[in-house]
């Protein structure tokens, strides 16, 4: 009997303390929900992916769990299935590399009606399972309000990195991190307390990164795989605002360059291949073995704003010596901007260093207001390249970035509004293909994006928390002068 009772109470927990929906009437009917995790492929260790049904009816729905192992049932509240952290994490760990199907049914004269069910795949590969990110307000005279966040994905919890208000106002940006480490990040801070602050294995430096052999001081990150060197790009920005253009904003360089900054040395070093007057280089990107840099290129052309839309920008490889800091002499292009007509940014090579992944966009290197950016992948074994449709939407599609293992992207889209950027993630399988990309989850979806009018800007996984905090970070920043850096052509 005790056992019974036992049974009984476990089986109570599992349902989601529901009781059964019996099925009355099947239909055709297709309800909407926000977000729309219909058919998605969502990680074993990801945090519960709340849902409202859009229902002008207000009906009262439920919702029929099916697995190999068990049937769960679920009520609604006003429209929103908020699954308890218990059951979902049993659901994900129990069809670990198994498919779940979910089937939504109203409440009408006859009984229950249920619609037609979708499925939902739990992938055997968890994500790295913390998110950064900047949050941008939705105009320039909040930029006070900005900073750099982390989220906890296996939960609901966003804590702050470092916020602007912490610094007299300082703005923050270009946050980075040595292979998905929480240890080793760096970012930029502007105006009174300028620089590049680079916090890693328990040290912390700033630096005057603005030399006269340089455009601007550095920008655009990204690091060595071996934590000594990081490849930035030097960069004179501008832009302009667009009346009768979709995009509205065009932000555009006037002269760019490569470099890469050596931490032992504290020196910026460079090539021709890397800056030159003829052409704008630009997103820097290390290959997973550290032997090759990846940049993005144009012709350099102007007057500007009056050509932004000339620049195009092709993807670019070249080799790179870790023992010496040198570079080749012949740059590999995989996209020609030339014949393909169409403009490279941010490139990213999956850990495993099997596929590159860029932004395609009409024109310019600033996709995130290009409505045409979409998302393509090369496979860097075979050469071949595809455009990843799952991915893409009608909308802006851009600053993109890696799980460790390989299988989960995080990308920034408007496909929701238009206006605010959000993170999706999709798994990407072993031969390189995109699942249907998923939202962040909230604890209620619907109330958190409509209210939330900040941008998520450089979304990037990282293997656990980030420790530092914001005070310390504006007490250092308060504390001295930046170390100068020197400058080398190679």
């Amino acid at each position: 009997m005790r056992r019974l009772m036992m049974f009984g109470a476990l089986l109570l927990m599992f349902c989601g303390c529901s009781s059964k929906i019996d099925i009355t009437v099947k239909s055709d009917f297709v309800p909407v929900i926000f977000p729309d995790y219909k058919d998605v492929t969502v990680p074993v260790n990801v945090a519960p992916l709340n849902f409202e049904v859009i229902d002008s009816l207000e009906r009262d729905w439920a919702l029929v769990i099916e697995t190999a192992d068990a049937v769960r049932y679920m009520r609604a509240d006003n429209g929103l299935f908020a699954f308890g952290r218990g059951l979902w994490k049993t659901l994900l760990q129990e069809n670990r590399g198994k498919t779940m199907t979910f089937t939504l049914c109203f409440r009408g004269e006859d009984g229950w009606t249920a619609c037609v069910p979708y499925e939902m795949n739990v992938a055997p590969e968890e994500m790295d399972p913390y998110l950064a990110y900047r949050l941008i307000p939705p105009g320039y005279s909040l930029w006070k309000e900005m900073g750099i966040y982390q989220r906890d994905l296996t939960s609901f919890r966003e804590t702050a990195i470092y916020r602007n208000t912490q610094g007299r106002g300082n703005c923050v940006n270009c946050h980075s991190f040595r292979d998905r480490d929480p240890k080793a990040m760096l970012m930029h801070m502007r105006s009174e307390f300028g620089g590049t602050y680079v916090f890693r294995d328990g040290t912390r430096e700033k630096l005057d990164t603005k030399t006269d052999e340089t455009i601007s001081a550095l920008v655009y990150p990204y690091w060595h795989t071996s934590g000594r060197y990081v490849a930035f790009s030097v960069n004179r920005t501008n832009q302009t605002l667009l009346v009768h253009d979709p995009n509205r904003i065009e932000v555009f360089d006037e002269a760019s360059d490569v470099v890469v900054y050596d931490m032992v040395r504290h020196e910026i070093v460079t090539a021709d291949v890397l800056s030159s007057e003829g052409s704008f280089e630009t997103f820097p990107t290390f290959s997973p073995d550290g032997k090759s840099l990846y940049f993005c290129s144009s012709a350099a052309v102007g007057p500007m704003p009056e050509k932004f839309r000339e620049a195009k920008y092709s993807l670019c490889r070249v080799d790179f010596n870790p023992e010496d800091c040198s570079f080749g002499t012949q740059v590999d292009t995989l996209y020609n901007a030339r014949t393909g007509g169409r403009s490279v940014s941010f490139p990213r090579i999956s850990p495993d260093g099997r596929f590159l992944v860029y932004a395609l966009s009409d024109y310019g290197n600033f996709s995130i207001w290009h409505k045409d950016s979409d998302l393509y992948s090369i496979d860097l074994r075979t050469g071949e390249t595809s455009c990843m449709e799952a991915l893409n939407s009608s909308d802006v599609e851009s600053y993109h970035s890696w799980s460790g293992n390989s299988r989960w992207l995080v990308f920034s889209t408007r496909r929701d509004d238009g206006l605010y950027t959000k993170p999706y993630f999709s798994y990407i399988d072993s031969d390189g293909n995109a699942h249907k990309p998923f939202l962040l989850p909230q604890r209620d979806p619907r109330r958190y994006y409509e209210s939330q009018m900040y941008s998520y800007n450089i979304p990037e996984f990282v293997s656990g928390k980030v420790a530092l905090k914001g005070s310390d970070i504006a007490s250092f920043a308060r504390s001295g002068e930046a170390r100068k850096v020197g400058f080398k052509r190679k």
